[in-house]
């Protein structure tokens, strides 16, 4: 059994989640800027299906990506310094944060269904409203192309979902938000769940309590700046000499 948050119930400490379904730790509560930022800062984030109730995980292991460790491929590589040269390529933020989330929200599978509800896109419009959600997106020719959004937090960076309607798109946005973090300080992203697409770009799962007790480090950071164009640079991440990815 998990408990049945409301009101101002605290979150149950992230050590007392299930392991099956693995990281389920509450339910219940609400979406609220303040509840969601408390859950991010103790290393907690919710996720559930249109119809049922607000789920809370806390994840064991952890996905992240260390800044230091992001794999950009052959390809991806010459494509980011081509870019500096490109007039028709922008990296932007905080340009579209709506155009973002609906379009990370879009069905994927032939069920049409998706994690990112109404509910969660509206509470995330009222975090970015209040500059604490942020996307980056990648421009050609003036049309939005791929970008991802996420939460920043002192110095640190809880990545949620991103889309993709041009090759590379996505990725594109990913190492200008690394080399941004490099730049700022902010030693990781938070990628919550495992998955091949992740792995295949460098990010790696870790102990939650080697996670939560870095978070509780990072989130009492002062807050970065974010601007509105960012630059990527060679020597801002690693170029993967392996093969294409």
């Amino acid at each position: 059994m998990i408990p049945w948050l409301s009101g101002d119930d605290p979150f149950p400490p992230v050590a007392t989640a299930l392991r099956k379904p693995a990281g389920l730790l509450a339910a219940g509560a609400d979406l609220s800027p303040e509840r969601l930022v408390s859950a991010y800062r103790r290393g907690i984030f919710p996720w559930f299906s249109d119809g049922d109730p607000i789920l809370w995980w806390s994840t064991n292991p952890r996905m992240v990506l260390f800044v230091d460790e992001l794999r950009v491929s052959k390809s991806l590589g010459k494509r980011l310094v081509r870019i500096a040269d490109e007039s028709s390529v922008e990296v932007r933020c905080d340009s579209a944060f709506t155009e973002v989330i609906r379009a990370c929200a879009a069905p994927r599978d032939v069920d049409g269904g998706t994690w990112i509800v109404e509910p969660m896109i509206e509470a995330y419009i009222e975090l970015h409203r209040r500059g604490i959600a942020h996307s980056v997106e990648t421009w050609i020719d003036g049309a939005l192309v791929g970008g991802l959004y996420g939460l920043s937090i002192g110095r640190m960076f809880f990545g949620e979902s991103m889309f993709a309607r041009a090759t590379d798109a996505s990725k594109i946005a990913l190492a200008h938000l690394v080399a941004f973090a490099r730049t700022r300080g902010i030693p990781m992203l938070d990628c919550q769940q495992e998955t091949a697409h992740l792995a295949s770009l460098g990010a790696r799962p870790i102990p939650r309590e080697d996670f939560v007790a870095e978070v509780a480090r990072l989130v009492e950071a002062p807050d970065v700046a974010w601007p509105e164009r960012l630059v990527w640079s060679s020597h801002s991440t690693r170029t993967d000499a392996g093969p294409d990815a």
